[in-house]
């Protein structure tokens, strides 16, 4: 019974830890991604200044005169300018601090209201920033960068790299930093002279007296302020596009729970099914006897179904906690130094409780209601004469059919995806459609394969004499249950080995990629293309010991057709010595103002060739312009959606003449962590920029991959944890039923450590029938699955991790013996003579 227990504990602690672990890994990117707008009514801001125009007209309007105004306004509690930017940090050991994400590195004005302190900062120690020379950093990145009060600050805004002292340690309440971003706080003429004009702010944060309608007050502020330059926003307005542009951001993330659950409920279900059937079933003898003193068969059954719902309810109520210790500590079990999940606090909805009760409840419930449905339904003579007997499979012919059928259902919707171009929401639902298909039809045909398989694996126990051949028959006796057992297993391993083809084939794919597009050697570039790099630093790279080459990029955006894409500014006689480009038609050497290159993709998508025209806007432009199109090149990762002359890119650029990415070839194709070092230092140790080799762009590409294939593994690591316990409930299910005969045994001669020895070779038996029946499942998905990768990445091909799958291999065998550990000593200690008697 407790074991029992513990197998409904584990199902409900797998779907709840992954409901809630993903339900607050969704909810820290919202709040690493969100601005809490709940004390704000109204913000004022400049608006964006029409092409032409000179920048200081607009944001001129937002001075302290304009913040004396708005306090005068009936209805407004409190004013609160602000001095909105961002800057970067580099930590205490000169590293980048937290700048992975974009738009998590804040920085902004500490603004003493009439206290002296601003109330949207509390000061934990030392004092605000006084002058130029000093900044405030909050207490989660003062802790990761390991700073402390007096220690120099090396940071970057949009420029040169900038050396403070830390003059002030403050809290905040903002969650796009406490879940992980940094803020950096100056004193108030340095940080407007770094993100606005001197006197002059970025925006306006108005207070709703009691009782004052947002809205009424906004049209109030509108009146009053000019309005060609200026603009007043409800907070619940800011508040609503904020939640769009969040949505957005982390729909992945709302979809991911529900994938989890759905193989969390499976796994964890069939665990609990297998177990109470088999619970249900030893006790045959004892129904049968009730039934045979006059017990109906509502009573018998009903008797079991209040069982059940007893070991649910306490089996659910301890695994909700365990699932809430899991979903805790996931976040740093999968994050690591390069990548690490935002923080944040449990979110405990609607969807674990209820998953607890569907799981611990109503599964144990449904578990139980099958088998004592069916052993009321037997005469109790007969039910007493056949208690012993080992259960029969029920309708074999109708098992294979529907088997087959579903076969060829999912094996056939998934070679049906191998002909797709791309990987959109409607492919990947039918590769998950047919996946969970291609795997139930496993499991259904698991009882009738046992045999065949078994008896192929059984070759290898065969070298153990006579405990080997008793092990492989005794896994045979019962082939339902033997594949019910390792049915845990083998969707766990299908998952696993899958999974790890996938990125194995993806990661090889990217490095094919990087090589096939890529001539340079390093690449140094901005995080976004609203910073850049010092122009002047193209000439120290160039001059570093070792370079050979250094051509500089210019990113920007354009739109055309409706769609934002990504256009890189290159001189047309340098890029082919660090990029190699692969021209279907026309060249590079054509490139110049009014003259652009496409990539195949964009070019087939509006319909163009070289020697066409296509009607773009580019970056700031405001205008659509046409442009002659030169040439058509291959996909390519480094060049992006379109190339056109860098200096006609630079002039439309967010950063009028900067410069996003230089690309490096060194001497030879030398590559080293000294090389590495000196380019940085070349460029000013800026954390504003990366500075990475082959190696690391094809992480940073596979990254998204990288992080969901690790998760996944997370979970899946609970599934085995699972799958574990059902080999150890088999197992001591099949030790009670086989009392009298293990005491046979050792009457007639077998010593303790051949039982034992006989008990893990039945455990590693079933462990490999699931294994391999998992891994070919795996595998085939895999293969078909791989087709909508190919559609993405043309360099994509089936790349089987060998190391990993033999891995895989040797883990499920390990932890199927391991499981075997306890029946098998309870197995090897049972007396002769008592366990003859007592069977």
């Amino acid at each position: 019974m407790v074991m029992t227990v513990l197998a409904v504990c584990l199902g409900v602690a797998f779907v709840c830890g992954t409901l809630v672990f993903a339900d607050s890994t969704a909810a820290a990117h919202r709040a690493a991604a969100s601005k809490n707008f709940a004390d704000i009514a109204v913000t004022v801001t400049a608006k964006e200044p029409p092409p032409g125009s000179s920048p200081d007209q607009h944001t001129g309007v937002l001075d302290d005169a304009l913040v004396r105004k708005l306090a005068a306004v009936p209805g407004v509690a409190a004013v609160r300018p602000s001095v909105d930017g961002s800057a970067a940090l580099n930590a205490a050991d000169g590293t980048p601090l937290r700048t992975g994400k974009s738009g998590s590195n804040l920085a902004g004005a500490y603004v003493p209201d009439k206290g002296g302190a601003d109330s949207r900062y509390p000061l934990l120690k030392g004092h605000a920033p006084r002058n130029s020379g000093e900044l405030a950093l909050d207490s989660g990145t003062a802790e990761a960068g390991h700073f402390r009060i007096g220690d120099s600050v090396t940071l970057a805004t949009d420029g040169p790299v900038m050396t403070k002292r830390l003059a002030g340690i403050v809290s905040t309440k903002d969650t796009r930093v406490t879940a992980g971003g940094t803020l950096t706080l100056f004193d108030k003429a340095t940080a407007q002279k770094l993100f606005a004009t001197p006197g002059h702010y970025t925006a306006i944060d108005l207070s709703a007296a009691p009782g004052t309608d947002q809205f009424a007050l906004s049209r109030k502020v509108t009146g009053m302020l000019p309005a060609e330059r200026a603009e007043a926003t409800t907070g619940a307005a800011q508040a609503n596009q904020q939640a769009i542009l969040v949505d957005t951001l982390t729909r992945g993330y709302e979809k991911l729970p529900m994938v989890f659950a759905g193989v969390a409920l499976f796994i964890g279900s069939f665990l609990i099914i297998n177990t109470f059937t088999m619970l249900v079933a030893r006790r045959a003898r004892e129904i049968a006897l009730l039934r045979a003193i006059g017990a109906s068969r509502r009573q018998v059954a009903g008797s079991i179904l209040l069982e059940a719902l007893l070991v649910g309810l306490a089996a659910s109520a301890a695994g909700f906690l365990l699932g809430l210790g899991i979903a805790a500590v996931l976040p740093d079990i999968l994050s690591t130094g390069a990548a690490t999940l935002p923080h944040g606090p449990l979110v405990i909805g609607p969807r674990p409780v209820a998953a607890a009760l569907v799981v611990g409840v109503g599964v144990t419930l449904l578990a139980a209601w099958l088998p004592s449905r069916q052993a009321a339904k037997v005469a109790p003579v007969e039910a007493m004469r056949s208690a012993a007997q080992p259960s029969a499979t029920a309708r074999p012919r109708i098992r294979a059919v529907v088997g087959l059928v579903l076969l060829v259902a999912g094996a056939g919707l998934l070679i049906s995806l191998t002909g797709a171009k791309d990987a959109s929401e409607e492919n990947l639902q039918s590769a998950m459609l047919g996946c969970a298909v291609l795997v139930v039809a496993l499991i259904v045909l698991a009882p009738l394969l046992a045999a065949p398989v078994i008896r192929l694996t059984g070759r290898l126990t065969g070298g153990f004499g006579i405990v080997g051949r008793l092990a492989r028959e005794n896994a045979l006796r019962d082939p339902r249950r033997t594949a019910a057992t390792a049915a845990t297993l083998m969707i766990s391993t299908a998952l696993v080995s899958g999974l790890a083809v996938i990125g194995n084939s993806t990661g090889q794919a990217l490095d094919r990629q990087a090589a096939a597009g890529l001539g340079a050697d390093y690449v140094i570039s901005s995080r976004t293309t609203m910073t850049g790099i010092d122009p002047a630093a193209l000439g120290r790279v160039a001059g570093t010991s070792g370079v050979r080459t250094a051509a500089a990029v210019t990113d920007s955006t354009m739109v055309a057709g409706g769609h934002v894409r990504t256009i890189s500014g290159i001189d047309p006689d340098s890029v082919n010595a660090v990029m190699k480009l692969d021209f279907t038609s026309g060249s590079a050497k054509d490139i110049g103002p009014g003259r652009i290159a496409l990539s195949s993709t964009v070019a087939r998508e509006h319909g163009v060739r070289a020697g066409g025209s296509i009607d773009v806007r580019m970056g700031r432009s405001q205008d659509l312009e046409k442009y002659t199109v030169v040439g058509v090149y291959k996909d390519n990762p480094f060049a992006h959606d379109a190339l056109g002359a860098r200096s006609e890119v630079a002039q439309h650029s967010y950063l009028p003449g900067s410069v996003q990415r230089l690309l490096v070839r060194t001497e030879g194709g030398a590559a080293s962590k000294t090389l590495q070092e000196q380019l940085r230092t070349a460029v000013g140790n800026s954390p504003l920029l990366k500075v990475q080799d082959r190696g690391e762009l094809v992480d940073e590409a596979a990254g998204v991959v990288s992080g969901l294939l690790d998760v996944m593994y997370g979970m899946l690591a609970i599934g085995v944890v699972i799958g574990a316990l059902g080999i150890v409930n088999t197992l001591a299910m099949s030790v009670a039923e086989r009392t009298r005969e293990i005491g046979a045994l050792r009457a007639i001669g077998m010593d303790r450590a051949g039982i034992r020895r006989m008990i893990r070779l039945e455990a590693a038996t079933v462990a490999a029938f699931g294994t391999l029946l998992g891994l070919a499942g795996g595998v085939f998905g895999a293969w078909a699955v791989g087709a909508l990768a190919n559609g993405a990445l043309e360099q994509y091909s089936l790349v089987l991790p060998w190391g990993t799958l033999l891995l895989v291999c040797l883990l499920s065998l390990v932890i199927g013996t391991a499981a075997a550990a306890v029946p098998a000593r309870r197995a090897a200690a049972l007396s002769p003579l008592e366990a003859v008697a007592e069977g």
